[in-house]
């Protein structure tokens, strides 16, 4: 019998493509994604509605009230969604490349009101909510000057927002890990988001150096995202059926860290991009072979 399989929960980073006919789905198009995926996974992250700003013409875009529904009626109750925070929320400037290379500032950067209009439209699926990540880019001292406005800014946020929820932050600079950051994690109610890729050290050395303070939390959540995006899009063809750049010794490192904080009765939410090795369902499946006495994929009845 597995050891505390109520404790972890595996997915993928959002869940349309195709090309997981065989893997995942019983056809590669006529079906109902979702659905189909759910048969297979306990959770899954929405990261389409992350994408919500785009230029200063478009305003902030919102999830379809018509999308959130067919995602409640397609999943079992025992499901659980995370959610990745509209980046109209997040992004301290507007991307450059739709500002025509200008740093212009976000009007909606923390905006309460906003985020209150998108809890509002994910409502539907509240009972099917695991972790709203509040995701941040990498915050250089032009974006944000220091780690403490940051949390300061961000701590005003939260004072400002429904408390219960439950809320993860994920950052990308390095320098802001320290015992301050997660003392303001703890003080929040916020679930460390740690990830690996982008700018940050190996999840392994980061767990390494901060064991003791990533296991105070309830929840935790790992996110497997890769360092080299548009090289693996090139080898890929973008094509995620496969992998093309296995990482044997980095997901062994990472399924202990998953046992270790399973063992101390830590919730792990570990959420796999395709971006990481090539296809997220097949190192979903390599990672649970790294964690067969921990791990088992629940079975649920239908709604």
């Amino acid at each position: 019998m597995a050891k505390h399989p109520e404790r972890i929960r595996i997915g993928t980073c959002s869940w349309k493509y195709p090309e997981w006919h065989g893997l995942v789905y019983s056809a590669p198009k006529g079906i109902d994604y979702l659905q189909e995926y759910s048969r297979k996974y306990s959770t899954v992250e929405i990261d389409q509605w992350f994408w919500s700003l785009f230029s200063p013409e478009t305003g902030a875009k919102m999830p379809t009230p018509a999308d959130v529904l067919r995602y409640r009626d397609a999943v079992p109750e025992d499901f659980r969604f995370s959610i990745k925070a509209p980046n109209s929320i997040t992004l301290t400037h507007y991307y450059k490349r739709g500002t025509g290379a200008n740093l212009v500032p976000n009007p909606f950067f923390l905006s309460s009101d906003l985020f209150g209009k998108f809890l509002a439209l994910v409502d539907p699926i509240r009972d099917l909510l695991g972790p709203i990540i509040f995701q941040f880019e990498y915050l250089n001292k032009m974006k944000m000057p220091s780690p403490k406005m940051f949390k300061d800014r961000f701590g005003e946020f939260l004072d400002q927002i429904p408390a219960d929820y439950a809320y993860g932050l994920e950052i990308r600079n390095k320098n802001y890990f320290n015992k301050d950051y997660f003392g303001f994690l703890s003080k929040k109610g916020l679930a460390p988001v740690l990830i690996e890729g982008y700018w940050m050290p190996p999840l392994a050395e980061l767990f390494r150096k901060w064991r003791n303070e990533i296991r105070k939390h309830p929840l935790v959540v790992l996110r497997l995202m890769g360092k080299d995006r548009k090289g693996i899009e090139k080898v890929t063809g973008s094509k995620w059926d496969r992998i093309v750049a296995p990482k044997d010794a980095e997901l062994k490192a990472i399924a202990d860290i998953v046992k270790d904080l399973a063992e101390n009765g830590v919730e792990v939410y570990l959420n796999v991009n395709n971006h990481y090795e090539g296809c997220a369902p097949a190192t979903i499946g390599r990672i649970k072979s790294e964690l067969r006495e921990y791990y088992i994929e629940p079975t649920y009845s239908r709604r």
